[in-house]
């Protein structure tokens, strides 16, 4: 790798050889994450999965912040959110402050899947993980959280009741 400039900016050709390493790693992950969701027996997409994870990780929460975390319009995430509700995976229910404001939730059956998931990625990525240069575990591990708090991404919380928020 080359070294970066004395302002600790990456110099160009050093920051390609870290986005094309992002880049192969995300490519490991998606398998992985899709991997790990063909073998629930679930027919969620990934995108829908992705919907399960934000509220699991930041709570019950209106559609438009559900489309902001995902990226997509609220329409979008409208649409999800019904097809999430005919599979039981998450319910919808006016706001206990506002009426006019629906929240949406994971149902328990939301919380499992989710969880189930999450523990057949976790063992995968913990045999990828055994395969690391133990010295290297602790860079890659706090790279990988600096990339993750830059994405915006929040640390799973427990929700425990869902609808005090």
């Amino acid at each position: 790798m080359h070294s970066s400039s004395s302002t600790g900016v990456a110099a160009p050709s050093e920051r390609d050889e870290i986005v094309d390493a992002v880049l192969h790693a995300s490519r490991v992950l998606v398998a992985l994450a899709a991997r790990s969701l063909a073998d629930v027996g679930e027919e969620v997409t990934l995108t829908q999965y992705r919907s399960l994870v934000v509220l699991a990780s930041r709570g019950p929460q209106g559609v438009a912040a559900l489309a902001q975390a995902l990226g997509v319009t609220p329409p979008t995430a409208s649409r999800m959110c019904d097809r999430l509700v005919r599979k039981g995976l998450v319910r919808r229910r006016t706001d206990r402050n506002d009426r006019r404001q629906v929240r949406v939730a994971l149902t328990p059956a939301g919380r499992e899947l989710v969880d189930t998931v999450t523990e057949r990625r976790r063992l995968e990525i913990t045999e990828l993980v055994a395969s690391i240069d133990p010295a290297a575990r602790g860079v890659l591990a706090s790279g990988l959280r600096q990339l993750s708090e830059a994405a915006g991404e929040v640390p799973d919380q427990d929700w425990a009741s869902g609808w005090d928020v």
